[in-house]
């Protein structure tokens, strides 16, 4: 059993709500953004990859909070936020100006990578609707007293966005887990949203000032690092997940620090080249220690973007269930492998195929 105290489902509305931007997605395909002419239309975003994760792939009952420009931008977001099946009730709609100069919606160009080339993404994101979401603009007392919501989930992508979204993120999860709801967050480190606002100095600031409200924290060794400071001894940037100890006294030091977490889990990624890395994961609870995934060596990936955040919705996906930990990791690590098989951020997975690859079953035809 998981050591979390979850919130039965039947005393709530939502099993998973996520906060964070969701952007438009325009991918080349096999090709080069510098040379495509033309591109596939996806959504993505790291906070709210989590909640379409647990609705595509394990049926559970999502929802996204945000803020959208409302032009046909926004409205092609939304559809496809429809598509992903999560409840578009809370976005916020804001008017749009015209051509943007006050508000607009976020694009994210992004190539794969293959072999040798590493996967690029190009952000364009400044002065979204998302990133100008304040305390107060949402009844986060409606939404966790009134309605109810098992799990929240956001994360260090939508904090960098401003100083005001990281407000609201402390906001969201104060009222959160006042009503016991339990309370996520991925530090997805991402250094071109943190550089011209005062890089790693500032999203340390951030970062700390919102991890004492949080009792799962996700994250990599880049993230743990770069967001909250704890440096992985012994290793060096192009980690072995076999080299667990380095991590667990890392783990022991995050703990230590912030004794709200009740778990603690990491992505451990070595990569050969951009369609080859091994893959694991390991996680920490205070009840259950320190566990770890199966090691995936070699793994063949297509698409890198979202493995993160597929993990981190396979081991809420083990947790809301009521598994225990070594379960719930094992879910994540299968689920963000998979993910990353097909192109886009989102998750094409269905729940059997994670358990079957989380039980140890291969990739043998299916007929």
């Amino acid at each position: 059993m998981s050591d979390l105290v979850i919130r039965p489902a039947g005393e709530t509305r939502y099993d998973a709500v996520s906060l964070g931007e969701v952007m438009l997605r325009l991918d080349p395909g096999e090709g080069r953004i510098r040379t495509a002419r033309s591109f596939r239309a996806w959504e993505g975003g790291g906070e709210y990859n989590v909640s379409r994760g647990l609705r595509r792939a394990f049926g559970l009952r999502t929802a996204i909070v945000t803020a959208l420009a409302d032009n046909e931008v926004g409205r092609l977001v939304e559809d496809l936020i429809l598509t992903g099946g999560l409840d578009t009730s809370f976005i916020q709609w804001v008017p749009y100006d015209g051509i943007g100069r006050q508000v607009r919606n976020g694009l994210n160009f992004t190539e794969r990578g293959f072999g040798v080339r590493g996967a690029v993404g190009v952000s364009d994101r400044g002065h979204t609707a998302a990133a100008q979401l304040t305390p107060g603009d949402v009844d986060w007392e409606h939404l966790f007293g009134e309605l109810g919501v098992r799990w929240f989930h956001t994360g260090g992508i939508f904090a960098a966005l401003s100083d005001s979204a990281a407000e609201t993120v402390i906001e969201a999860v104060t009222v959160a887990r006042k009503h016991g709801t339990i309370v996520s967050y991925d530090l997805n480190y991402r250094p071109s949203l943190w550089k011209a606002v005062g890089g790693q100095a500032r999203a340390q600031e951030v970062n700390r000032a919102i991890a004492p409200h949080i009792d799962v924290m996700i994250g990599n060794e880049e993230d743990f690092t770069a967001s909250l400071g704890f440096e992985v001894e012994g290793v060096d940037e192009n980690l072995s997940a076999l080299e667990l100890s380095s991590f667990a006294a890392m783990i022991d030091r995050v703990a230590e620090a912030y004794p709200n977490f009740q778990v603690i889990a990491t992505t451990l990624r070595t990569v050969h080249s951009a369609t080859v890395n091994d893959w694991g994961a390991i996680a920490w609870s205070k009840g259950t220690g320190l566990v770890s995934a199966t090691h995936r060596e070699r793994l063949e990936i297509l698409d890198r973007v979202g493995g993160g955040d597929s993990f981190a919705s396979g081991l809420a996906y083990g947790l809301l269930a009521g598994e225990d930990l070594q379960t719930a990791v094992e879910y994540g690590a299968a689920h963000g492998a998979l993910a990353m098989t097909t192109p886009g951020d989102t998750t094409m997975v269905s729940k059997a195929e994670v358990l079957k690859l989380a039980g140890g079953g291969g990739a043998r035809v299916d007929r």
